[in-house]
């Protein structure tokens, strides 16, 4: 019971600070300083001065579904990102004179004026590790690398060239998931449950899973809520141990005893709210609401135990450990019981040739083995229940890699490397809205630039939006007298892989 003794004893300290001098006297002299500037807030945002308690339900549920104001293709998103940056060309992006010119100089003009992370003087460029065929009907080249993806790709719609003009890996990370690579704004995942709220009360509308031993680069600012009220931040689940901490309640505390703990956190949240008018304190109502309900389907939603053995063999699985296929069986279980937005997390792409782990031939290569059958089967999975024509499923990286292989402060590396690069790197979709079997965009010779069909950062974010119903020139949040966009002033629908 010391739990409860404790929170008793905080309620009673509360109110009876509320009835000393002291608070008396501080209280007043907030209030005369706020009288002072009322008037001059009152002029640039209008407000009647008076925060009632008759609050609409999306007030006292943020997360409270809501329609987009145009009808969607998609209703909830799945996002793969490979922390790190996958290699595009021993991947996606079959490069035969790249082939034919391994271990030459490479090319001056493909230096002059550029920037590169690590790279100096004139490195040598490099062919791809992999080997490549194409497959399917569409006839997509896909590297032997990934032999069980190879099998998918007609279902999926490739975007040859990818751009983006951060060449490290936080800032990077940073723009791909929030349209910005400085730190405060809003996620994607943020401003879709925002926008739509969540389907399934009893969990959270944004879920991020994890996996590769560390979070990415930029930490959990890329599932951070920004500007955004913080309800509709990321929550991240665990796929090794208890999904979420603190799941269980203490010792000596039952679920009708806990659920009268929160009614009365409440309310003195909702008397706070009506003092001082802080929208956080309406996330906070929630998010302990939330957490009450969370208690009931999380432990069985997060639970791969049970699922059938062809399920198990289908994902290659790995029940109790932290795993990359085990977050795509938990995506689906996440989207099949209405969570809108399912953001994984994969760490350990970063390949430079430095060590074994970061080997194209090595590192690089386990790294597919380990994705390569889940998000094949995640596709497959979706698509047998009928849940791929209304989820969208994304895979990408921040950046992509240079041709060249790395030689860092000019001295080539021991194992095969490549250096960060941002003008041109490969993503797909698949799903709802999405046409399949489609490739769009396309490199040079060499793989350097797009000289085809380039997109954006913002034009893959003003894409996911408009599948998700929203005009993204139109869906802004007021912040700091302005207001602001995912897409911030730019972005265009790339129809070309739409239906």
């Amino acid at each position: 019971m010391k739990g409860l003794d404790k929170l008793l004893s905080e309620l009673e300290l509360q109110q009876l600070q509320k009835q000393t001098r002291r608070h008396f006297l501080m209280d007043c002299v907030s209030k005369m300083g706020g009288l002072a500037l009322f008037p001059l807030l009152n002029a640039c945002q209008p407000d009647s001065g008076k925060h009632s308690l008759n609050l609409s339900e999306r007030d006292l549920n943020p997360l409270a579904s809501l329609a987009p104001p145009f009808i969607p293709k998609v209703k909830s998103v799945i996002y793969l990102h490979m922390a790190g940056a996958p290699s595009q060309l021993e991947l996606f992006d079959y490069k035969p004179e790249l082939v034919k010119y391994n271990n030459q100089p490479c090319p001056e003009s493909m230096l002059e004026g550029r920037k590169f992370a690590f790279i100096r003087g004139v490195p040598n460029l490099l062919g791809p590790v992999a080997k490549f065929q194409q497959h399917g009907q569409s006839g997509a080249w896909v590297s032997d690398f990934l032999p069980h993806f190879s099998k998918i790709v007609d279902e999926v719609a490739f975007l040859k060239a990818v751009h983006t003009d951060q060449f490290n890996h936080g800032p990077a990370q940073l723009f791909m998931h929030t349209g910005s690579p400085r730190l405060g704004r809003p996620s994607l995942g943020s401003w879709v449950t925002y926008g739509l709220g969540t389907e399934n009360q009893n969990l959270p509308g944004f879920v991020v899973l994890t996996s590769g031993g560390k979070t990415p680069d930029a930490g959990k600012s890329v599932w951070g809520s920004g500007f955004l009220p913080s309800v509709y931040q990321g929550v991240q689940c665990r796929s090794k141990g208890d999904p979420v901490l603190y799941l269980n309640d203490p010792e000596g505390i039952n679920r009708s005893l806990k659920g009268k703990i929160i009614n009365a956190i409440n309310q003195v949240n909702k008397e706070e709210f009506a003092a001082v008018g802080d929208p956080e304190i309406l996330a906070r109502i929630n998010q302990y609401e939330m957490a009450y309900r969370m208690q009931l389907d999380v432990p069985e939603i997060m639970n791969i135990n049970d699922e059938p053995d062809y399920i198990h063999e289908l994902y290659g699985t790995l029940p109790g450990e932290e795993a990359f296929a085990n977050n795509c069986l938990l995506a689906r279980k996440l989207v099949e019981k209405g969570v809108r937005f399912v953001q994984l997390y994969d760490w350990g792409w970063d390949s430079h040739g430095t060590e074994k782990d970061t080997a194209l031939d090595l590192g690089f290569r386990n790294k597919c083995r380990e994705i390569d059958r889940p998000m094949s089967a995640l596709i497959l999975d979706l698509k047998q229940r009928g849940l791929l024509e209304d989820t969208l499923v994304v895979w990408g990286g921040e950046f992509g890699r240079t041709p060249m292989q790395e030689n860092r402060e000019g001295k080539t590396m021991g194992f095969k490397g490549r250096d960060h690069h941002v003008d041109a790197f490969t993503m797909w979709m698949a799903g709802g809205g999405i046409k399949k079997g489609t490739s769009f965009g396309k490199t040079d010779d060499l793989g350097f630039s797009g000289i085809e069909g380039r997109v954006s950062v913002h034009d893959i974010h003003a894409t996911i939006l408009h599948l998700l119903g929203f005009d993204h020139e139109k869906f802004t949040y007021d912040f700091q007298g302005r207001p602001f966009r995912l897409t911030d002033v730019e972005g265009e629908i790339i129809k070309e892989i739409l239906v």
